[in-house]
């Protein structure tokens, strides 16, 4: 009996251990590295890397970073270091000379596509994850960021333009309350089930990029460009795809964006310009085919 004490005591010490370890993150050497200050949410740290550099033009619309040019990276401690995951926007001729510093450094790439079609400049989108020390994977991915022209710092504060939309009516027809965001109103519905990674669980999901997330982004009129991406298992897909092709949005990619997690999980992208209510309509069909949270 007093073996089976000991093994017990040994494990919530090794359990107290681990969570001091995951504690330990130099989160101001993060910062430093990166230049710029993360949104906090439980124990994930997510820094923003939007391309406020480009002009990115669809079908006669201007793209504001918010809407599809936001590049991100997120930090979460795990097994006593830290996890990073994250999405890199880049040009066609940074992908290359970006993934080459990644692997260097020993990161790892999870993924390179496109997510919107018809765009000027387009734009590629280079998944990067990786497990370590969170200071060190930092700096590694700051100096992989500066083959690219990614702003080296958060550009200084500006007034957010307004979104001139109705944005009450946004919110009941999606069923969760939107943000503001640069101009665009942005939503993140969580998916229903936990998903894991090696065992651990992705949480919170939506700084992770676990959450269904879109935005619209006024066009006049009453009329808004919306894209994002749906994450979906591979049994949603289809119904989705038809979902939102009923309602006249576009499906633009689908694809993964990790290697290890479970459920399996697929990445839907999309795009429309049209009546922002309609579109919400539609993407409410679209959300009603997937296994979403209950608001």
């Amino acid at each position: 009996m007093r073996n089976l004490y000991g093994i017990a005591a040994s494990m919530f010490l090794a359990v107290l251990v681990t969570s001091a370890r995951a504690q330990e993150v130099d989160w101001q050497k993060v910062d430093d590295a990166f230049g710029r200050k993360p949104a906090v949410s439980g124990d994930v740290h997510r820094y923003g890397f939007p391309r406020t550099d480009l002009t990115v033009t669809l079908d006669g619309v201007t793209i504001k970073p918010a809407l599809a040019l936001g590049g991100w990276l997120a930090f979460k401690p795990m097994h006593g270091e830290a996890m990073v995951m994250g999405d890199l926007v880049l040009l066609e001729t940074e992908v290359n000379p970006v993934m080459l510093k990644l692997i260097e450094s020993g990161l790892e790439v999870t993924a390179v596509h496109n997510h919107l079609l018809r765009a000027n400049p387009e734009t590629f989108y280079l998944h990067v994850g990786g497990h370590g020390d969170a200071a060190k994977m930092a700096a590694a991915i700051r100096e992989a960021l500066a083959a690219s022209k990614t702003p080296p710092a958060t550009p200084a504060a500006t007034p957010p333009p307004a979104v001139d939309l109705d944005t009450a009516q946004l919110d009941q027809i999606i069923g969760v309350k939107g943000q503001p965001n640069g101009g665009v109103y942005q939503f993140a519905v969580p998916r229903r089930d936990p998903v894991t990674e090696n065992g651990m669980p992705l949480s919170p999901a939506g700084p992770l990029g676990l959450a269904n997330g879109f935005g619209f982004q006024p066009t006049g009129n009453g009329k808004a460009a919306i894209t994002g991406d749906l994450v979906l298992t591979g049994d949603e897909v289809n119904p989705v795809v038809k979902a939102l092709r009923e309602n006249g949005i576009d499906v633009t990619a689908i694809h993964s964006h990790m290697l290890d997690e479970q459920p399996r999980l697929f990445f839907l992208h999309f795009w429309a310009n049209d009546d922002a209510l309609k579109l919400a309509r539609g993407m409410r069909a679209a959300l009603d085919k997937t296994a979403t949270a209950k608001s």
